[in-house]
């Protein structure tokens, strides 16, 4: 039966990896939006409305009303695409959700794809990209992140395609793909460097595909000026201005920097460090392990790395440990990397290479923190570099036949689908919250701090988000300030008096976002995990009412 199977999926690979893609996904499409999530959501309302001025409205999301330009710094395609979709399917959570189910198919069948100029293994890579935290967690999302790599992997696709027979059209699909993905997010024009130097290092003639490479320049341009146009601001390069401001009010040292970003590297792509044992020897593995040691605890002991994360309530210690294994995982990616084009030194290689260096560069320190959506595009470049390596080690069977690699695959899948439903009950509790809120004190003057979901279902609901600088607050007002959650500013006691916590249980035992267990998948100012084991607080939402009438400008 199981010679069956494999002999179907080697005669139907690209059918086999979209079933098995919306199967792992289709439990997750009723997730209620959460993090940045409801800004994607306003922003394709407004497209539906204007079409061509996406940013063109205000919204609270700072603690003040402010252009919806300056909320959210992405570019607006993702909003273009969910606007598209809601006309078509309608605005429920399954709805919207369903929809981007097509972008993270269309990442799987890209991988699978292009790892097959790379490796004889294409199915493997593909699936070890699919099984990883990072890209299961952020294709439950509406955000732009799987959009963006989509566009970015047809891109490389097309480009090597183009490249090795010299074919203008795809070539110029490709530059048109590449300037896709830059205007679905920033980092996407991070392709457009990456291809011209594996096109320098593939040594082919530079008239043609020099010239696809401005198709993507010019359609940045445009929108540069478009934007300048309609706001008063290009928006493509005014986002680095955001970046450096919260870099600057939230710096965390080099090394702390580090080693969060290795441990969300290994983390992320959990599925990959499992398959540790089948690269590199007992050694090697050991001797990674103790580097990476040697690097971190100096830094626990000291309290160097703690020092910003005094919200976590698990023990150090269990934190730690976790942080080390992640961390030496990360390592183990980049090793991979490295290893391969110390070995083959040529231009697919070192393509995968600067695919993974550089996505960990951006997340460490040029990003405003690391993050799992910011790790994100090295995972087909992971998955393929994965499957190059064991099938250099393929005359060893104990470590790389069929049994052993599946069962790599299936520890991975597993971790990856469990942190998958934290994020979901995650999502799923902080929705219940507003509602129970809501349903409590939604016939009084309601008021309420907090944003990300929270926010959009207690304005759903009928609630107003408190502007620190305008909203004209009375005595007897209440006002509702969720516990974990971002942009909060608690009320003096002498000017409002708790009534009521409200806690609802989210996950347990493992958490994606909650600064209790040290969990930081969308923000490691959070948490210095992706993901983590240990104690996880409920979802508490705090109801004050105003003793006295504020003054002018405060809370």
């Amino acid at each position: 039966m199981l010679d069956k199977i494999r002999r179907w999926i080697a005669r139907h690979p690209n059918w086999t990896l979209t079933f098995v893609t919306l199967a792992t996904l289709a439990p997750f499409v009723a997730k209620p939006f959460n993090i940045d999530e409801p800004m994607f959501v306003w922003v394709a309302r407004q497209i539906q409305a204007h079409p061509f001025d996406p940013y063109g409205f205000q919204e609270n999301w700072y603690g003040t009303a402010m252009p919806m330009w300056e909320n959210l710094w992405d570019p607006p395609v993702a909003c273009y695409y969910l606007a598209v979709a809601a006309e078509i399917c309608g605005w429920s959570e399954v709805a919207v959700h369903s929809a981007f189910l097509l972008p993270a198919v269309a990442v799987i069948l890209g991988t699978f794809r292009l790892a097959k100029h790379f490796c004889n293994r294409p199915v493997l890579a593909a699936l070890a990209t699919l099984s990883t935290p990072v890209f299961l967690v952020s294709s439950t999302t509406v955000m732009c992140d799987v959009l963006m790599l989509a566009f970015w992997i047809w891109a490389v696709v097309f480009w090597i395609e183009g490249m090795e027979c010299d074919n203008f059209l795809r070539l110029s699909a490709a530059g048109f793909l590449m300037g896709m993905a830059a205007l679905t997010k920033h980092f996407g024009v991070c392709v457009i460097p990456l291809l011209a130097l594996y096109s320098v290092m593939s040594k082919r003639s530079s008239a043609r595909w020099a010239v696809c490479l401005l198709i993507p320049v010019a359609m940045l341009i445009i929108y540069q000026c478009a934007t300048n146009v309609l706001y008063g601001h290009g928006l493509f390069f005014n986002a680095g201005s955001h970046v450096s401001f919260f870099k600057d009010t939230r710096a965390f040292s080099f090394l702390t920097t580090t080693l969060t970003a290795l441990a969300f590297t290994g983390g992320c792509l959990a599925g990959m460090t499992f398959f540790a044992p089948l690269l590199w020897r007992a050694k090697t593995l050991a001797g990674f392990a103790a580097a990476t040691a040697v690097f971190a605890v100096p830094l626990f002991l000291t309290g160097a790395f703690f020092e910003k994360f005094t919200s976590i309530q698990s023990p150090e210690i269990a934190v730690a440990i976790q942080i080390i294994f992640w961390a030496v995982g990360g390592a183990f990616v980049l090793a991979l990397a490295f290893g391969e084009d110390l070995r083959r030194r040529d231009a697919q290689t070192w393509l995968l290479a600067f695919w993974i260096f550089g996505t960990f560069l951006f997340a460490a320190f040029f990003n405003w923190n690391v993050n799992g959506r910011a790790i994100l595009p090295m995972a087909p470049a992971a998955g393929i570099l994965l499957a190059r390596r064991l099938e250099k080690n393929s005359g060893d069977v104990a470590k790389t036949g069929s049994r052993v690699v599946s069962i790599c695959l299936v520890i991975g899948a597993v971790l990856a689908l469990l942190v998958t439903r934290a994020d979901y009950l995650f999502a799923k509790a902080v929705r219940q919250s507003a509602q129970e809120t809501s349903a409590k004190y939604g016939n009084e003057t309601l008021w309420f701090q907090g944003h990300w979901g929270f926010q959009y279902y207690m304005e759903q609901l009928g609630a107003t988000p408190l502007d620190f600088a305008r909203s004209p607050l009375k005595r007897g007002d209440h006002f509702a300030l969720p516990v974990n959650n971002t942009n909060l500013l608690p009320p003096k006691p002498e000017m409002a008096k708790a009534l009521e916590i409200f806690s609802v249980p989210g996950p347990r035992l493992l958490a994606t976002m909650n600064q209790a267990s040290g969990a930081g998948f969308y923000a490691s100012v959070w948490g210095p995990l992706p993901f983590a084991f240990g104690r996880v607080t409920p979802e508490q939402v705090c109801v004050f009412v105003l003793l006295v009438e504020p003054p002018p400008s405060s809370n």
